[in-house]
């Protein structure tokens, strides 16, 4: 908890002398992470657990065959499942505490305690079946899923020893548990909700310093340079990625002869860069793309025509989070969206996804770049308060002074909270970053 608070303070109260958010070293990494995972255990799974009708959750996985379920209930001293690591989840009902239960050689982190002695049992998947007739569950959920690969980490054989080992007369009691799985990648906690928003702030930070005349300049850097700046950037602060970042541009000349152009592209004054980007820290992730200009000689500032275009890039944000509300399908606020944006002039594409222990996470999808009529199975899956998504879209306009189309792709992360009340976890681009900064230097 200290951790957690500490945290909270930097947050609240930076020290003036600090000129990146703090990211903690491994060793308090580690201590975070474990108490939001025993936080999330106590608070967040019970409910969701009962919500979606369950008394049982089996997760379990062999080292180096992970399930995606299993790797956020592991203590970040774990980097992998222990030879057959075996997680039970028991609800002994309301007013009562949950029992967690380790069907393996070990506890697994502070809350899962050993449910298995080798010496005394060697079989262990004796042991799981004993540990389930005992407790005669209603309903045991088990991670197969027909729409979402985060909760289709059981393997088939796995399955089949699970069957062979348990009473038949408890088959009929054991079912998929997408949605229960879904419900516990997709919520966020009150606790990872004091510390997202600095998450975000770092790579908010990291995308600036990238673009910015101390990483560029123009005639010389190429994109790639900036794609690989952000990658040892990442790697010298001791933070991960979920994905490689690319940079792109735009620029005024016909799209024949900027595709003949070699590659990677060098950077030019009056090129519209593109950046798509993000982090993993504390298990959580970030999914950002932003735009900057390269100021051409004589201009302190953006383009009044690209300014316009990104305010219509802001104006579809508007659109599809007002359209956000509990219960809703991704395919629903889809439609929606797509139908108020298109009647106010505006060429939308939305392609919106969950974000928080997976970069594309488990939960509602809001269209896909190739599915902008609805997306099956992620897309009927309804929203759910405590729910975070990287709000990703672009817009399509034409840019007179360039004789062309441009594209206007904006993505940034946003938190649906328990009162159906949806913020930018750390805000969002309102404004082109230039290249270089205002200056206040007059040089006349």
């Amino acid at each position: 908890m200290k951790y957690l608070l500490l945290l909270l303070g930097i947050l609240l109260f930076p020290p003036a002398f600090a000129q990146n958010p703090l990211i903690l070293p491994q060793r308090e990494q580690a201590k975070v992470i474990d108490e939001i995972l025993d936080d999330r255990l106590r608070t967040v799974l019970p409910a969701l657990m009962r919500r979606e009708g369950f008394d049982m959750w089996i997760v379990m996985s062999r080292e180096y065959n992970e399930d995606p379920v299993i790797k956020t209930l592991l203590p970040a001293t774990w980097m992998a499942a222990r030879r057959t690591t075996m997680l039970v989840m028991f609800d002994r009902g309301e007013g009562k505490e949950m029992e967690y239960l380790a069907v393996a050689r070990y506890d697994v982190g502070k809350v899962f305690k050993r449910a298995w002695d080798p010496d005394q049992q060697p079989d262990q998947w004796a042991q799981l079946a004993s540990i389930i007739q005992e407790r005669d569950p209603k309903k045991i959920g088990i991670n197969k899923a027909e729409h979402y690969g985060h909760a289709d980490g059981l393997t088939a054989n796995d399955y089949e020893l699970l069957l062979k080992s348990l009473n038949k007369k408890l088959h009929p009691r054991i079912a998929s548990a997408e949605r229960l799985a879904v419900s516990w990648l997709e919520t966020r906690s009150e606790k990872e909700m004091v510390i997202y928003p600095q998450i975000c702030r770092i790579a908010h930070e990291i995308i600036e310093e990238g673009f910015s005349d101390r990483v560029i300049q123009p005639g010389v850097t190429t994109t790639e340079d900036v794609v690989w700046w952000y990658r040892e950037k990442i790697s010298a602060l001791k933070l991960d990625t979920w994905f490689h970042p690319s940079v792109s541009i735009q620029r005024s000349e016909p799209d024949a002869i900027f595709t003949k152009r070699l590659q990677p592209l060098v950077i030019q004054p009056g090129d519209l860069l593109h950046v798509d980007f993000g982090i993993t820290y504390l298990r959580l992730n970030t999914d950002t793309q932003q735009h900057a200009y390269i100021l051409k000689a004589g201009e302190t500032d953006a383009p009044d025509y690209l300014k316009k275009a990104l305010r219509q890039g802001n104006a579809l944000q508007d659109i599809l989070t007002g359209n956000f509300a509990l219960n809703k399908t991704g395919n629903q606020i889809l439609a929606d969206s797509r139908r108020q944006a298109i009647s106010q002039g505006l060429t939308p594409s939305i392609y919106t996804h969950p974000i928080g222990y997976h970069g594309h996470a488990a939960g509602t999808t809001i269209g896909q770049w190739d599915m902008q009529q609805g997306v099956p199975g992620s897309g009927d899956y309804a929203m759910h308060y405590n729910t975070a998504y990287s709000i990703e879209l672009n817009v399509t306009t034409h840019i007179d002074e360039w004789k062309k189309d441009i594209q206007i792709k904006l993505e940034e992360d946003g938190f649906f909270d328990g009162e159906g009340k949806f913020r930018y976890i750390d805000g969002r681009q309102k404004e082109l970053i230039v290249i270089p900064r205002r200056s206040t230097f007059n040089g006349d």
